[in-house]
């Protein structure tokens, strides 16, 4: 037998080799080390262990990952070619050296990273499109209504343009999103005619903060703004297409649906049931909404794997147990591969009612592969399975992996998958015991499984929490403990038999069951985050910490010999990095006409000249204080007249905000700092940021260190992305209508849709 052909006609990988100092082989290069070995034999050993045939196959989605990553970091926008090139070569090397068994890992890393960069650089240049660098207003606009969303102050939807005019435009955006008056949102499918003002779709608000641009423009959104005037329903200059016809379909059930849940049950119940159903979650209201996210329940509200696990679990048991009611049926027929297909049409039906947002389609893709297993008669739940469906959302949204949704959701699963193959220390003690077999009679193993859930998905998403939203939710496992035996047994049971009774009409009283739950779920959300300390405040944090927690928690959740403990290594290491973050002393808005400088009391001050209220929420946050944006401290130590504003720092220096030409000769001689909206004189003496620093920079965060400033800008110079292209100080100008497109006589049906400026919300 040729010594690369293993039993049973198999092939086999590499020979087996056994290094001096080593005792029987093992297969690659290492075998286990003979006692008193120096520590180096039992590393390689280890080492060997990790990357033994079949181990690293759940490293290439987080190889994958990484190089999606690598795109977002880039400086300018690469071209797909190259890209793809690269990844071709690398995948022909990796084939090449498989033989070989340090060369051939490391190539399939290389090549699957460099699949994931040419994958999101493709995607990119598919769906380039023209993005609005500039406020217009008075545009008008004429287009078909694509998405419609309900929120607790106004509405937003998001238009996709056949006819722009406007004279103060170069580049038409291809898609927008208006925000309009609360109940003013025409229909999807609807072809309307308005009036707006757009704006470019905002930038990072701090130096670090979410990039809500980049965000829309993968959403294929142009340019954000608000209604003015009515809205009018036009005749359409021809058909919709398909997708917007299955849109309006799918779009028309979720508005029945939502009716009806919300006749049934009021307020914030009846708001919640309907998130639960249709993935319609915008409606809730503020203080709730907090209080969710406070009490670590916000999961709930979005439809995710529980939820999936929960339908598709459901439909499977029922199916089954219906079938095997059958005399010899169960005997004669697969029936548990049946009921696995009704629970996967059920999944997909409630794919499509709920939106299909990222979270959704990434539990959608990991119950089809459970339920695919049981058809096959394999494992269902692996650490493959979730690296299976995170290279399939990546191949689809690969921007999906900078959203705190995907990384939130993929944590939380991998180390839940992760705890639970090695097993719960509990069942595997004592689970074959007449003492195990009481304690299971008792539901103590329930009960502990599910604290124990909650605290490893709750660990697993702290730090993306932590960086993303700069909070932390200590009373969580408390919260959910006492929250989703109710959601598992009564809240989501009854939504599932409303939906089934709706089209008999039976549904209202299934509906009310369902809300009393909720209220239940409302309560204890609301009772947490009352108690003391109940938010944990969080300071912002680079992505360098960020990235060496998450290889932290990788290698804690996919190796699987004690070299993972070096994951626990890395991620006490970030953390230690996250804390020694230095915090700024002086944060500048983009806008340039808000400045927060941090005074000798070591809190913010706020100079403003307008009320950028959604920048100081992040400012303020990110700073870890608790205090709102009405706080009247926020103006202490800052002093204004007509012509600007200026405060304190800790070391007595004085920061300007000059708001009028005339500002600049008293500024530039008492300040070492002056900001301004306006082109500051070249002579000044004082560091001057203004009009032309922040349209090449954006935001920006400075640093005092002794008698010079570090500066960190949202857009290093030279940033020139689809989403953030490098801007000249002058804007340009003009834009001609479509003549292709026919003017219809518009009707109109709606009343004035523009929405008041307090009921905007940060990314409007």
């Amino acid at each position: 037998m040729s010594p690369r052909r293993g039993a049973r006609g198999q092939a086999a990988t590499w020979p087996p080799r056994a290094p001096a100092g080593y005792g029987p082989a093992f297969p690659w290069f290492a075998g286990r080390p003979r006692f008193g070995a120096a520590p180096f034999a039992y590393v390689r050993f280890w080492l060997a262990e990790e990357v033994a045939p079949g181990r690293l196959i759940p490293w290439l989605p987080v190889a994958f990952a990484t190089g999606i990553l690598v795109y977002f970091v880039a400086q300018h926008e690469p071209i797909v070619a190259p890209a793809s090139a690269l990844a071709l070569a690398l995948i022909l090397a990796a084939i090449v050296a498989r033989a070989r068994p340090i060369a051939f890992p490391l190539l399939v890393a290389a090549a699957a990273a460099c699949a994931g960069f040419a994958t999101i650089t493709f995607k990119s240049a598919l769906i380039a499109h023209p993005v609005l660098h500039h406020a217009a207003g008075d545009v008008t606009i004429a287009g078909w209504v694509e998405v419609r969303e309900e929120r607790e102050r106004s509405d937003r939807i998001v238009v996709k343009v056949e006819r722009l005019e406007s004279r103060r435009l170069n580049d038409a955006p291809e898609r927008v999103r208006v925000s309009v008056r609360k109940g003013q949102a025409p229909p999807v499918g609807a072809f309307i005619e308005m009036q707006t003002r757009l704006d470019a779709p905002r930038a990072p608000l701090r130096p670090g903060g979410y990039d809500f641009a980049r965000d829309l423009y993968f959403q294929g959104i142009g340019a954000t703004g608000r209604a003015l005037g009515e809205i009018k329903i036009a005749s359409p200059p021809h058909r919709p297409s398909l997708w917007l016809v299955y849109a309006a379909v799918i779009e028309s059930m979720r508005d029945g649906i939502d009716r009806r849940i919300r006749a049934a049950v009021p307020g914030d119940a009846g708001s919640i049931a309907s998130a639960l159903i249709t993935g319609k979650r915008d409606a809730i209201s503020g203080p709730l909404n907090e209080a969710m996210y406070i009490s670590s329940l916000a999961h709930v509200l979005s439809i995710s794997g529980y939820h999936m696990a929960v339908v598709a679990g459901v439909v499977f048991f029922l199916v089954r147990a219906v079938l095997a009611l059958i005399p010899g049926f169960a005997l004669r027929r697969p029936i548990k591969k049946w009921a696995a297909l009704a629970a996967l049409a059920a999944a997909t039906f409630y794919l499509l009612l709920s939106g299909a947002e990222v979270a959704t389609q990434r539990s959608y893709y990991m119950t089809a592969f459970v339920l695919g297993a049981v058809l096959i008669d394999r494992q269902a739940l692996t650490l493959r399975t979730i690296g299976a469906a995170a290279i399939l959302v990546l191949l689809l949204a690969p921007e999906a992996v900078v959203h705190p949704s995907f990384q939130m959701s993929f944590a939380a699963t991998l180390a839940l998958i992760a705890a639970y193959e090695r097993g719960l220390p509990w069942k595997s003690r004592w689970a074959d015991t007449p003492l195990g077999a009481r304690i299971a009679l008792w539901g103590v193993y329930e009960i502990a499984g599910l604290i124990f859930a909650s605290l490893v998905a709750g660990l697993g998403t702290t730090p993306y929490a932590a960086y993303h939203f700069h909070r932390m939710a200590p009373y969580g496992v408390l919260a959910n403990l006492l929250a989703m035996p109710i959601v598992s047994a009564w809240i989501m049971p009854a939504g599932m038999l409303g939906l089934v009774a709706m089209p008999f009409g039976f549904d209202d009283p299934l509906w009310r069951l369902m809300g009393m739950g909720i209220e239940w779920m409302n309560a204890i959300a609301m009772w947490v985050a009352s108690l003391p300390g109940a938010v944990g405040r969080i300071p912002a944090f680079g992505t360098g910490p960020l990235l060496l927690c998450t290889a932290g928690l990788v290698m804690l959740c996919l190796m699987r010999s004690p070299l993972r403990w070096s994951g626990a290594a890395t991620i006490v290491a970030a953390i230690l990095w996250a804390l020694a973050t230095p915090l700024p002393d002086v944060l500048i808005a983009p806008s340039g006409d808000l400045v927060a400088v941090r005074g000798a009391d070591g809190r913010l001050a706020i100079i403003k000249k307008s009320g950028d209220v959604f920048a100081m929420k992040e400012w303020l946050a990110a700073d870890a204080d608790a205090r709102t944006t009405a706080d009247p401290s926020l103006a202490n130590g800052v002093a204004c007249d007509g012509i600007g504003c200026n405060a304190r720092l800790a070391d007595g220096s004085l920061v300007a905000l000059a708001t009028s030409p005339e500002a600049f000769a008293e500024d530039c001689r008492r300040a070492v700092l002056v900001v301004s909206s306006r082109s500051a004189p070249p002579a000044c003496p004082a560091m001057t940021l203004d009009r032309s620093v922040r349209i090449r920079s954006g935001a920006l965060a400075l640093r005092r260190i002794g008698n010079a400033w570090e500066i960190k800008p949202a857009r290093p110079d030279g940033y020139d992305r689809p989403w953030a292209r490098t801007r000249a100080a002058s804007a340009a100008s003009s834009s001609t209508p479509d003549p292709g497109a026919a003017s219809p006589k518009p009707k109109p049906t709606l009343r004035d849709a523009t929405p008041k400026p307090a009921d905007l919300g940060p990314d409007d």
